[in-house]
């Protein structure tokens, strides 16, 4: 029988494998430096304008606010026969069907989800959801009620199990426009903004969100305000996610409680509304069902959005919203 202290290791040290299943699955992990060549120019992006932060003309959001909060639940369905997707237990030998994980994962739509609506409803706010299309079909009822909350829904490619890496320019258009017709087929509006799946994208993914409509798109962490993004048509704006306290790798790849999740939040707004005095800026809230929908998890979820609510200087709004704000004080961005 293990002491209290040899269990507590022994869980550490499961989360830690299963952290490191997490990040191997969605193509984290560590790639061996090449040496360093003079002559050779390093490749950048070239999909935004380099801007430091305090060089930038101050604005307000909506009300004179000037920190926007926008929450975004990932709703997601899984392939019962691959081994990808995060997951509460190692599965090192890529096992299928992974009974655990995928059971572990599917209580987010069960019951987690559901926490989450009865927690945005207390508090009166409206989450944006980045919605795998195949919800749609296997989970009608769960986008019926999302819906009826007024909630906000992005593309978040078809499911969790694939990911728009590697399809060709032809490929990626047809997956993208499947994805935002089928979500827009079931909830009555196209989607204005996209996550991709373990936000990968490919160096064509931008130009095509934006040619078909996307205005929005949150795979870049890059910033503490949206900006606009540099396509071959129409408009597209980065807007922030805040990967640093998404509850994946809190709670999954770190092992946080919830308090520290609590703790990291709070800290995180507490910068952030500080720095908004001298200019806006955007929180990102990003969670998961199975994880942060967990009963032992939700009341700190639920005391950050009470604390945050307590500042004047809040707007808690849908990304949509957000973009639109930032439109209006950018006419020309």
């Amino acid at each position: 029988m293990r002491t209290g202290n040899e269990r507590r290791d022994f869980i550490k040290q499961g989360l830690f494998l299963a952290g490191a299943a997490g990040v191997l699955a969605c193509g984290l992990a560590p790639i061996a430096a090449r040496a360093q060549v003079v002559s050779k120019p390093v490749r950048r992006p070239d999909r935004y304008e380099d801007s430091f932060i305090f060089e930038r003309k101050p604005y307000t959001w909506p009300g004179n606010k000037t920190l926007a909060i926008w929450i975004a639940p990932n709703v997601e369905v899984w392939n019962y026969e691959s081994p990808v997707g995060v997951g509460v237990s190692p599965n090192s030998g890529n096992i299928v069907p992974d009974v655990m994980n995928y059971g572990w994962r599917e209580y987010g739509l069960r019951v987690g989800l559901w926490r989450f609506a009865d927690v945005f409803d207390a508090a009166g706010v409206k989450a944006t959801v980045a919605l795998n299309s195949l919800v749609c079909e296997h989970y009608p009822k769960a986008v019926d009620e999302m819906k009826k909350r007024g909630w906000e829904f992005m593309g978040h490619g078809t499911t969790n199990s694939e990911s728009l890496g590697g399809l060709s320019p032809e490929r990626e258009r047809e997956v993208i426009r499947s994805v935002l017709k089928t979500i827009e087929q079931a909830t009555g509006r196209k989607p204005r903004g996209w996550l991709g799946s373990g936000l990968v994208e490919t160096y064509n993914t931008l130009d095509i969100l934006a040619e078909e409509g996307v205005i929005y798109c949150g795979d870049w962490n890059s910033d503490d305000q949206p900006y606009p993004m540099k396509v071959k048509t129409g408009k597209l704006f980065s807007i922030p996610y805040c990967m640093e306290i998404n509850d994946i790798p809190l709670f999954i790849r770190k092992g946080y409680t919830g308090e520290q999740y609590y703790r990291s939040v709070i800290d995180q707004f507490e910068t952030l509304v500080a720095d908004s005095k001298k200019q806006p800026r955007v929180m990102g809230i990003p969670l998961h069902p199975m994880i942060t929908g967990q009963p032992l998890r939700i009341k700190y979820l639920q005391r950050a959005i009470a604390e945050m609510q307590k500042n004047d200087a809040v707007w808690f709004a849908t990304g949509g919203e957000i973009i639109d704000a930032y439109q209006r004080a950018h006419p020309t961005g």
